[in-house]
């Protein structure tokens, strides 16, 4: 997901039906370990399936079941391949003002096994600064099924930053409500930019 100077935030549905009308794995107990949340959740993909999905910006937008985030900002953008890699994300929330820019930094890339990225914006003299919290994605192979650990991590945000923004600006059972969303979205193969 995606934010710069404001909040990163995510509204999900919660659960991710399978053929039979049942979550795969229902949504784990997050947790909160200190300044972060972590939870995890089993999905029917391979790691190769649920890491093409998320190094692909064009469908970042089908990990977000409401139309917070929208759409790439690139009309083709190119799959994230490496560490310092940068993507745009055309968001959209009331509370932001409307619609916004965000462009996040790829921090950490395994293939098929992590990715993370921090939020920012370009100030006006074209650097990207970023608030200091970050995504990450986690994906450890269960026989033809992936465990993928969600990790929103704002230790790095200063107080008068956390004070701003209100963070975390989300409570810990939306990263139970995203995951449930990259589940169905690489179940259920792409979905059209709304």
């Amino acid at each position: 997901m995606n934010a710069g100077t404001g909040p990163e935030t995510r509204a999900h549905a919660a659960g991710s039906p399978d053929s039979a009308g049942q979550s795969s794995s229902p949504p784990g107990a997050g947790v909160t370990d200190g300044d972060r949340y972590v939870a995890s959740r089993t999905v029917d993909a391979a790691p190769s399936a649920v890491f093409a999905l998320l190094a692909d910006p064009a469908r970042h937008h089908e990990t977000e079941p409401t139309d917070w985030v929208r759409s790439a900002l690139e009309p083709d953008p190119a799959p994230l391949t490496a560490v310092g890699q940068v993507f745009g994300i055309e968001m959209f929330h009331e509370n932001a003002g409307g619609r916004y820019e965000m462009h996040n930094r790829v921090i950490t890339l395994d293939p098929g096994r992590t990715i993370a990225w921090e939020p920012g914006q370009h100030g006006h003299d074209g650097e990207l600064g970023t608030g200091g919290w970050t995504w990450r994605y986690d994906l450890a192979p269960e026989d033809e099924r992936t465990r993928v650990t969600l990790i929103y991590d704002w230790s790095a945000v200063s107080e008068p930053m956390r004070e701003r923004f209100g963070l975390p600006p989300v409570p810990l059972s939306f990263l139970d409500e995203s995951l449930a969303a990259l589940e169905k979205a690489v179940t259920a193969g792409p979905r059209p930019v709304a």
